[in-house]
């Protein structure tokens, strides 16, 4: 039960092929004969066999007739019939070479092969290739050549492009997939697969859209912990959003969005069809930098400079030799030579100059990547310079990229770079960018690491008191709060706000403002005004009781001026911030189709939209989530001291970015929130003014519900769901207690300890394998999980130890580890569970699989099963006891099948 669901689709042993017949009643299709043709050309590794759904002989043969995978290139009146016969005769997946077919007529083929158990890709599809299989299931064209990569692509004449441009650049692949609209399989459940495939060690993308941003980041978030994934995206430039009611709506593109949803993935995005190739071969080295400091080995200043200028571009930092690395390289290289900042060999380099250096600046701390540049030189041998880098032992600790500029001298020189896997570009600005796309990947990496929980560990916020507010806001249908609404919903998640008062009188306004003490500032209270300074509806530093009267009135006599239509509550009253050095920021929050909730974060102040700065982030938020989130923006660099100012209070503006993610994730009615100005100093962070906009959501009702699972489907990303930890006594006579909580990618190394401290017949039981440790690609998918669609619980026991000087360490130690998979048809799931040896017989084993049911049981759903091995009795007695069904695996009589109905 450990083969993915799409085996049948992209690794068949038998195929049946519905092609049509040329002289036959129904004709062949253009696909059909471009399909035949592809076979004669290729042949596949497995069993093909052709049929005909008009031939009443081939029906016949049906009983006798046995296939995974079925691929039909018939007119659109043949389809329904094919895939009913593929039904009929076993096959798991089937795919439709078809372009033009609507909505309707798709979705009447989903249904017949939903009814039939049949995986479906197409129609719209050219279909597929796996080259190592032999296997041209597709119209794209020739076969591809094999290789580490997999593509996949939402548009056919993109996919047809691609493999003509691999073609003619030795680029092979593992899988190319072409999806078209409406197709049934679609990008997430082909991202599953190729996670798990070995053949495949990088992954790239066209994508035009997306239906479902769950699903999609839950396997894009997947594929990229266990590979390098690169997307190129179409349709960068969104449309204006003319009906924008807050900042933040108003400056946010989806293209911005998409960007930050790509960060938090941990995937690259290119901005160029060729760019997208670069990036997977680079990415597909497998290179492990930790920063992006890139050191250019040059013969040439001018191209030197060119690749420093691009570095300094695209916000890298060129990398500069240590001086005691200086000290070392400089004796052994042409008198010209200069180490400043570039490292510049001179016209007069040789192939061993390059070597010491390139040595030189590998084995430098202050180094991340090396680019060595080659500029023709008479008397300079080119492809013997290349052979120089070729013959640098692999692998690197640090990723190499070559750069030889020129072209019919140079040909043989690119001939044994290629041969090294060296990543070789014709231009300076070219190579940069690729190491560009590498140290954005690992950077990325770093957030996919994080799954933070919906609510922080500050104090807990008043959320009950916080819906209520919105019910009664969209009980009087208005969506737009008011100030004074907005500001009590944020101080219900204990974010900092200015003392404010509604005045409905200038003599209120005159005694309020005296209470408070002056200065005071006055703004106009509207639930019809977006912003209040575009009808003169703001008054600050109002210094005496006088002033606020008269401010009042000439206020309320402004706006009915200018906004005749608007109705007026009064007019807010509050104290003027006293911050002389404080810094104006914003944090706003903003709901994207189809991403969700997202939020904002950049300068602040009245020409916000004017300054366009703005950093992205979709909730949750943890503190090293909000700390990168600032950086990305411009303002952080007046954060710091700056002028004479102090250091702002940087973990006040971190909690305050920590509680707006919990107002996000605990309130789905939220669609806009601008939170303008934020006065940020040493002493804090308070918010001054804030508009909010609240929607019904469909979400509301299960958010109510103590936080259930289903309560958080307004996000993008799974919370991690902390509400299931649990601390659980320990049997035996040591006592002691254990925690059974969810797995958490920083779980890694003592989940691998976990595996090489079993036995081997233990090992044997949970993994039917013998090897001694988890493949890294497997402790990946282990470790970082899309809580929405499966769960990993873990068993975790304190151990204590002494260190040389005495001290008493204490340490984490996993245990015991149970977990389901959510199948395709999203009612059932498969489980396994795994003991340590000698905490066997402990209690942990029944714990885990209890805890597990209740949160398959939680998410709803209906049935939980799993493979047994027949000879492993302890785990029969164990799930009978828990009230499984136990029956022969009809597939293999090693196994048996086990089953519970939640």
């Amino acid at each position: 039960m450990d083969k993915h669901f799409l085996t049948p689709l992209f690794a068949p042993a038998s195929i049946v092929a519905f092609v049509g017949n040329a002289d036959g009643p129904g004709g062949q299709t253009p696909a059909g004969h471009t399909l035949r043709e592809a076979f004669r050309a290729q042949r596949f590794d497995g069993t093909l066999r052709f049929l005909d759904v008009r031939t009443k002989g081939t029906l016949e043969e049906l009983a006798q007739t046995h296939a995974d995978l079925a691929l039909i290139a018939l007119a659109p009146g043949d389809v329904a019939a094919a895939l009913e016969i593929a039904g009929r005769i076993g096959c798991k997946a089937a795919v439709v070479l078809s372009s033009g077919i609507g909505a309707e007529q798709a979705s009447q083929w989903r249904k017949i092969a939903r009814r039939e158990g049949v995986h479906l890709l197409g129609p719209n599809s050219l279909g597929f290739q796996r080259p190592l299989l032999h296997l041209n299931a597709s119209v794209a064209g020739p076969l591809a050549g094999s290789g580490p990569l997999a593509l996949v692509a939402q548009s056919g004449a993109l996919t047809a492009s691609m493999l003509d441009w691999a073609r003619q650049n030795g680029v092979g692949f593992s899988s190319v997939v072409s999806l078209g609209p409406h197709t049934s399989v679609d990008i997430p459940q082909v991202l599953d697969f190729l996670a798990n495939d070995q053949a495949t060690h990088s992954i790239i993308i066209y994508l035009e859209g997306i239906a479902d941003a769950r699903r999609f980041m839950s396997a894009l978030r997947s594929a990229s912990h266990a590979k390098p994934v690169v997307v190129l995206k179409a349709g960068r430039k969104p449309a204006g959003n003319e009906a924008a009611q807050t900042h933040s709506a108003a400056i946010v593109g989806s293209d911005d969005v998409f960007d930050a949803a790509l960060r938090r993935a941990g995937a690259v995005r290119v901005r160029s069809f060729v760019e997208l190739f670069s990036a997977a071969k680079c990415l597909a080295s497998r290179y492990r930098p930790v920063g992006k400091r890139l050191a250019v080995v040059t013969n040439g200043g001018g191209p030197g400079v060119l690749a420093a200028d691009w570095i300094n571009e695209i916000g890298l930092d060129l990398g500069k030799l240590s001086a005691p690395a200086q000290k070392v390289l400089q004796p052994t290289l042409p008198p010209l030579a200069s180490l400043a900042d570039l490292i510049d060999l001179s016209e007069e380099a040789q192939p061993a100059h390059y070597r010491a250096a390139i040595d030189a600046a590998s084995s430098d701390s202050q180094v991340d990547g090396v680019l060595a540049i080659f500029s023709p030189k008479a008397g300079i041998d080119a492809a013997a310079t290349a052979k120089a880098l070729a013959d640098i032992p692999r692998p690197m600790n640090k990723p190499l990229l070559a750069c030889w500029m020129g072209d019919s001298s140079v040909g043989k020189a690119r001939s044994v770079l290629a041969e090294a896997t060296i990543p070789s570009f014709r231009t300076p600005e070219a190579a940069v960018g690729a190491f560009g796309n590498i140290a954005a990947f690992y950077q990325n990496q770093q957030l996919l690491q994080q799954t933070p929980p919906p609510l922080s560990a500050l104090a807990k916020p008043d959320i009950e008191g916080a819906r209520l507010l919105i019910e009664s806001v969209l009980a009087e249908r208005r969506h737009v709060l008011t100030e004074m609404e907005s500001k009590s919903l944020l101080s219900s998640f204990h974010i900092p706000i200015t003392r404010t008062l509604l005045a409905r009188s200038p003599s209120e306004a005159m005694m309020i403002a005296t209470q408070l003490g002056f200065p005071v500032a006055l703004k106009i209270d509207s639930p019809d005004i977006p912003h209040k300074s575009d009808v003169e509806g703001v008054a600050l530093n109002v210094l005496n009781g006088t002033g606020a009267r008269d401010t009042y009135v000439e206020m309320m006599e402004r706006v009915a001026r200018l906004a005749p239509e608007a109705r007026i509550n009064g007019v807010t009253v509050q104290k003027m911030v006293r911050a002389r050095r404080g810094r104006e920021i914003y944090v706003g929050m903003v709901t994207d189709e189809p991403f969700g909730p997202v939020i904002v974060f950049g300068a602040g102040g009245t020409m916000i939209e004017l300054l366009n700065d703005r950093a992205m982030e979709l909730p949750p938020l943890n503190q090293f989530l909000a700390r990168r989130l600032i950086e990305r923006s411009r303002v952080a660099e007046t954060l710091g001291e700056w002028r004479g100012a102090h250091s702002v209070d940087m973990e006040a503006l971190e909690d305050l970015l920590l509680r707006v993610s919990e107002m996000v994730c605990e309130l789905p009615e939220l669609r806009e929130m601008d939170i303008n100005p934020i006065i940020v100093d040493e002493n804090g962070a308070i918010s001054v003014d804030a508009r909010i906009v609240v929607g019904s959501s469909s979400q509301a009702v299960a958010a109510h519900v103590g936080n259930a699972v289903n309560g958080y489907q307004h996000l993008a990303i799974m919370p991690y769901p902390a509400r299931y930890r649990r601390e659980w006594p320990l049997a035996g006579t040591g006592g002691g207690t254990y925690i059974v909580r969810p797995v958490h990618p920083n779980d890694a190394q003592m989940l691998q300890a976990l595996v090489q401290g079993l036995s081997p017949e233990s090992r044997w039981f949970r993994f039917v394998s013998r090897f001694h440790e988890l493949p890294p690609t497997m402790l990946s998918r282990f470790t970082l999980i899309d809580y929405d669609r499966e769960m990993a619980l873990v068993a975790v026991i304190m151990e204590r130890s002494v260190s040389p000087d005495g001290t008493v360490l204490e340490s984490e130690r996993i245990v015991g580890v149970s977990r389901y998979v959510t199948n395709p048809d999203q009612t059932s799931c498969e489980f396994s569970l795994v003991v340590a040896d000698e905490f066997s017989g402990k209690g942990i084993g029944s714990r885990l699989m209890e805890s597990i049911i209740d949160v398959a049981r939680d998410k709803g759903l209906a049935e939980m099963d799993g493979l047994v091995l027949a000879n492993n009795p302890d785990m029969l007695k164990l799930v009978r006891r828990l009230g499984f069904t136990v029956k022969p695996f009809p597939e293999d009589p090693d196994f048996k099948l086990v089953t519970y109905m939640l």
